[in-house]
């Protein structure tokens, strides 16, 4: 029988959730995607020193620019290896001015077009903010595709849907850690509430024909991944992968098109913030997100900073 691995690609585009060359080089998924948090792991690998070492030149002292040249660069070596696409992140201190991150994300895409990389290669990613989402639309419009990341209500899993986001990122193991510490109890399989986010997101693009890629972020065991089998992508550290691999026990398919599913909705501003401001574990998620992919921004300016 074949591994647990190669059959969710049956039916599930698998994709790395790292920036480790060797891991995306062994387990061979189709895209991969990069945030600050991994791309300050990446550069602390031998690997990434000559870049690291090489990013803040010629910035003339701006460190945002170096991050930037640092992540295209981390982003060019891992598209070496993959056949698809990879996702690279605005910064997240932008995620609440949209002409803000708009400015970054268009830079990003430049310093990967002088670099040779067109845009059909990158996922621009932002956080699912009311004004993440405003950019993003715009960015689709220009025919700049787009990641919506840190999402964790099915309020944003509608707007970003409805702005004609390329892809979104439900953050499956996040929302699970919230309910285990809520409610004080694990969650298994079906039971999960990571997993029910996804499920219910899932059935109501495919019920209401949005053209919006959904894939399963953040997870924490197989069997939250196991679950998820046949959703439209999801991506994944390279521990889980290589579980996934190392096993050959039966995988089936869980997610299907078709069925019945919830009316449409439409989210205006208003609608959009009450929303989220009644999901508590949204509203927590997303907040802590936005601070934890910050303070590892910062903490990669200070290493390049050291570098000059």
């Amino acid at each position: 029988m074949t591994s647990k691995l190669e059959q969710l690609k049956q039916f599930t585009t698998v994709v790395a959730d790292t920036g480790d060359l060797d891991a995306i080089t062994r387990l061979k998924p189709v895209d991969a995607t990069t945030n600050p948090s991994l791309l300050l792991k990446a550069a602390f690998l031998p690997r990434y020193a000559d870049l690291l070492g090489s990013a803040m030149q010629g910035c003339q002292g701006d460190v945002g620019l170096a991050c930037d040249r640092f992540a295209v660069a981390v982003g060019q070596e891992i598209l070496k290896v993959i056949p698809g696409r990879i996702s690279t992140e605005v910064d997240a201190r932008l995620s609440f001015d949209t002409e803000a991150t708009l400015r970054r994300a268009e830079r990003l895409v430049e310093l990967y077009e002088k670099a040779g990389v067109g845009k059909d290669r990158v996922l621009i990613k932002i956080a699912a903010t009311w004004e993440g989402i405003r950019a993003a639309k715009r960015l689709e419009r220009a025919g700049v595709q787009t990641n919506l990341t840190l999402l964790f209500a099915f309020a944003q899993a509608v707007a970003c849907a409805d702005a004609g986001a390329y892809l979104i990122s439900p953050f499956v193991g996040r929302i699970y850690d919230w309910y285990k510490k809520s409610e004080g109890k694990d969650f298994q399989g079906a039971d999960d509430p990571g997993v029910q986010s996804v499920t219910r997101i899932y059935r109501y693009f495919k019920a209401h024909d949005y053209s919006t890629v959904v894939m399963g972020a953040s997870f924490r065991n197989l069997g939250q991944i196991e679950h998820l089998a046949g959703c439209d992508r999801l991506t994944i550290s390279p521990d889980l992968l290589q579980r996934l691999s190392d096993e050959d026990a039966p995988l089936p398919r869980v997610l299907t098109a078709g069925g019945e599913a919830e009316p449409r909705h439409a989210f205006d501003e208003p609608d959009f913030r009450w929303a989220l401001n009644e999901d508590a574990m949204a509203t927590e998620k997303l907040a802590e997100g936005i601070r934890q992919f910050a303070r590892d921004q910062e903490k990669l300016e200070a290493l390049l900073t050291d570098k000059r």
